[in-house]
């Protein structure tokens, strides 16, 4: 079999999980979603969710799967279907070893409104390699509005020009005078982002 012949295989297997999704064939989507293509693994899912017969231990196998887009897409339908997530824990896909997969965590943490993921988001705003990252645990710190995150968003405004952006918005539900003075530095960012962020949550005062 030509490699060709291998892609236009698991094309068309994607194509038939896809229309799983539509067509109400629960049983065809669970066949699909472990296939070896990891793009066909990662529709099935997707199809799993639109049929909402997602599970826990779907989402919580595909969290462990051998490939990052299956496990971002996991992260990713865990936020938009938090009643199925059960054991599928997203803290520890805070440390993948894909940075994708680690940001789209950190959103997901953040749309879920995980209180209990505090500070393993202010580990990954303060300390993560990847900027992406940084910016997404900066952004669920802002949603979660728990003051024990203020820190390390006030940290992120100093931070590269996404991430200080980032940090700007982050810091609208909070107050107090360190709040203030982070807003105030903000209006003289080098970024103009930066400035008008900071201008827009002044401007709402």
């Amino acid at each position: 079999m030509t490699n060709r012949d291998t892609l236009a295989e698991a094309s068309e297997r994607r194509r038939r999980a896809a229309l799983a999704g539509h067509q109400g064939d629960e049983a065809g989507a669970r066949a699909l979603a472990g296939d070896p293509a990891p793009a066909v693994r990662a529709t099935a899912l997707g199809a799993l969710a639109r049929l909402d017969r997602l599970t826990g231990a779907d989402l919580a196998a595909a969290l462990s799967d051998d490939d990052p887009g299956v496990r971002r897409r996991a992260c990713e339908l865990a936020a938009r279907f938090p009643a199925t997530v059960g054991d599928a824990d997203l803290v520890p896909m805070l440390d993948d070893a894909d940075p994708t997969v680690a940001e789209m965590a950190a959103w997901a943490l953040g749309e879920q409104g995980r209180t209990d993921a505090v500070e393993a988001l202010i580990r990954v705003a303060a300390s993560h390699a990847d900027a992406l990252c940084r910016e997404a645990a900066v952004a669920a710190l802002g949603a979660l509005e728990d003051e024990r995150g203020l820190p390390a968003i006030l940290a992120a405004t100093t931070d590269k020009p996404a991430v200080r952006r980032r940090a700007v918005i982050a810091l609208a539900p909070f107050e107090g005078p360190d709040v203030e003075a982070a807003l105030q530095r903000a209006l003289t960012d080098r970024d103009w982002q930066v400035r008008q962020a900071a201008e827009d949550l002044l401007a709402d005062d």
